[in-house]
């Protein structure tokens, strides 16, 4: 009997990850807690919106390009438009993604928006409207990288699926090509 068991992966990028979380984490621990330690709405409204904008910058920034190899901006252009950029590794460094990894990212950027949400619906509930704009200035900005994200990921799609079809086109091309040479 062989006792020995297959290999576990484990996160490729764990400091990463606990940053990603934290700030996530962070926040939304602020938020509950802070009404047991302060009556001030102006000092519970600064600190969890500065860390949910850190939580955004290590996402949008740091763990998004590190975790699942994506990066996105919105920039606006010369006639005032709003153009969407996108990046993503080769096709070769995104499938060797670790899937811990990403998981735990895509997990996590849904979950903690989730989490304002059933905030927001409590605050309604309560009928404190003024915390409601933290929760909604926490939530937009993680909508924001969800939508980014998203978008990234389906451009990434979308560019993985063209470059094997260009392939597929050449070699067949080429194909073609020496085998009427040869004749």
């Amino acid at each position: 009997m062989d006792f020995s068991q297959p290999p576990v992966e484990n996160y490729a990028n764990p400091k990463t990850c606990f940053f990603h979380v934290l700030f996530k984490a962070a926040a939304l621990a602020f938020y509950i807690l802070s009404a047991l330690f302060f009556n001030s709405f102006v000092i519970i409204f600064v600190v969890t919106v500065l860390l949910s904008a850190l939580d955004f910058w290590v996402v949008k920034n740091v763990s998004g390009r590190i975790l699942v190899g994506l990066r996105w901006w919105n920039e606006i252009n010369d006639l005032g438009e709003s153009v969407w950029r996108f990046e993503c590794l080769d096709q070769e460094s995104l499938a060797r993604m670790n899937k811990k990894d990403s998981w735990l990212f895509w997990w996590t950027l849904y979950l903690s928006a989730v989490a304002w949400i059933v905030l927001g619906i409590f605050s309604l509930i309560r009928f404190q409207a003024d915390y409601l704009l933290v929760i909604g200035v926490c939530l937009t900005l993680n909508i924001a990288n969800i939508v980014g994200f998203t978008k990234c990921r389906k451009d990434a799609k979308k560019q993985i699926q063209q470059f094997a079809t260009q392939t597929i086109a050449s070699r067949f091309s080429s194909t073609l090509q020496s085998a009427f040479s040869v004749v």
